[in-house]
């Protein structure tokens, strides 16, 4: 009885961080139910998660953006941009992928730069000057575009990073072997990780959950972990889009929650004037967030591009939106300072799985739209009613 309170009194008062995730599993389970097996199946998992990969690199991108009470609408026709970009070096300049990739990256950091120096030193409010450069990357994105409509790109190590899949070393009874390995090893990351966070809190004298709440936490997400590397090592392995997606996890919950530069983002979104009066350069932070934001539109632009193995006139079209929608469905505040790199990329999977969950049912476009919408407003309203009762 006693650590049922305790586990109950943890789900309350950190509803925000695990409320997502218990979404997520509901949602898995009824379209489970209802497409009788089929959507748990591990060829859909990975055409999942694949199909989520460029709009989880966006989420995690305007998720800091919004932690510092700024919006970027620019982002989705910046990444449809920077797609043909590298498409064109690649066709008609045949430059090799390890050549392009980097180019296109630097692009979208210069990109991201002057956004961020519009709204940082020259004081232009940010929707105003990221809507110009929506507009600015619109019309780049069909001046490039505008000969053939569509670039096809006959690249076999660039589709790759899109459609491809980790090689296979071996298997064992009929599942990737590289696979499970790098879920074992992410299993005894986590673990080891979630040990040494919690030893620093108590040493440092902070509230811990009990010995047995924290081991069936880990139990928990290891089961997790464990299930979806079964999943995906079921069919291909992990394909190079969760790996790209992995990696940008990795290290931006790194910077934003081991590093000084974390810290100021979250002090900038909690209260700029405070933090500009405690010594922290907000501008800097401005155009650090804003140049991060544009090379990760660059990334989403080249995983879209490989993904379609085309550069397309439409390309990059809604991306904003569903980026920014991924974003508070993952537990980012309206009101700044208040978000995780984790929760963007949940959100992502969310309105994923909710677009490949009704394509599976046979669910119209006009209804999907109408239910994306719907569970944005509870998003919001959730933040909004969780903040109420914090104040």
């Amino acid at each position: 009885m006693k650590y049922i309170k305790e586990l109950s009194g943890l789900l309350k008062h950190n509803i925000r961080d695990y409320g997502m995730y218990i979404a997520l599993a509901v949602i898995m389970i009824t379209f489970q139910i209802l497409t009788d097996g089929l959507f748990l199946s591990s060829r859909n998992i990975s055409n999942l998660l694949d199909s989520a990969g460029y709009i989880a690199v966006l989420a995690v991108g305007v998720m800091l953006v919004i932690v510092i009470r700024h919006i970027d609408l620019s982002i989705g026709f910046l990444a449809g941009f920077l797609g043909a970009i590298a498409a064109i070096l690649l066709m008609q300049f045949n430059m090799p992928v390890f050549i392009v990739i980097p180019i296109i990256l630097v692009m979208g950091i210069a990109a991201g730069s002057i956004t961020g120096a519009l709204v940082a030193k020259v004081g232009i409010p940010a929707f105003v000057a990221t809507l110009a450069g929506w507009l600015i990357y619109r019309g780049a994105l069909l001046m490039v575009t505008e000969k053939t409509g569509t670039i096809n790109v006959d690249n076999d190590a660039f589709n790759a990073i899109g459609n491809g899949y980790i090689p296979a070393i071996a298997e064992v009874a009929g599942l990737h072997l590289l696979s499970l390995i790098i879920g074992g090893i992410g299993i005894l990351f986590y673990i080891y990780s979630a040990i040494s966070n919690r030893r620093n809190k108590i040493k440092y004298e902070f509230d811990v959950v009990s010995k047995p709440i924290f081991t069936l936490q880990l139990v928990f997400v290891s089961g997790i972990i464990a299930y979806i590397t079964w999943l995906l090592a079921g069919y291909n392995g992990f394909s190079w889009t969760v790996i790209i997606i992995i990696l940008v996890v990795l290290v931006y919950h790194f910077i934003t929650t081991k590093t000084v530069l974390g810290r100021h983002i979250y002090a900038v979104g909690s209260n700029p004037e405070a933090a500009h009066l405690t010594g922290i350069n907000v501008s800097k932070i401005t155009f650090i967030v804003f140049g991060s934001m544009g090379m990760l539109s660059a990334l989403s632009g080249i995983l879209f591009t490989a993904r379609l193995e085309s550069a397309t006139t439409t390309a990059g079209t809604l991306f904003e939106l569903d980026a920014i929608a991924a974003a508070f469905v993952g537990g980012v505040s309206a009101a700044g300072g208040v978000g995780k790199v984790t929760g963007a990329v949940i959100g992502a999977i969310v309105m994923a799985t909710l677009i490949n969950g009704m394509n599976l049912l046979g669910v119209g476009i006009a209804p999907q739209y109408m239910i994306r919408g719907g569970v944005l407003a509870a998003a919001v309203i959730f933040d909004v009613m969780t903040r109420r009762q914090r104040a």
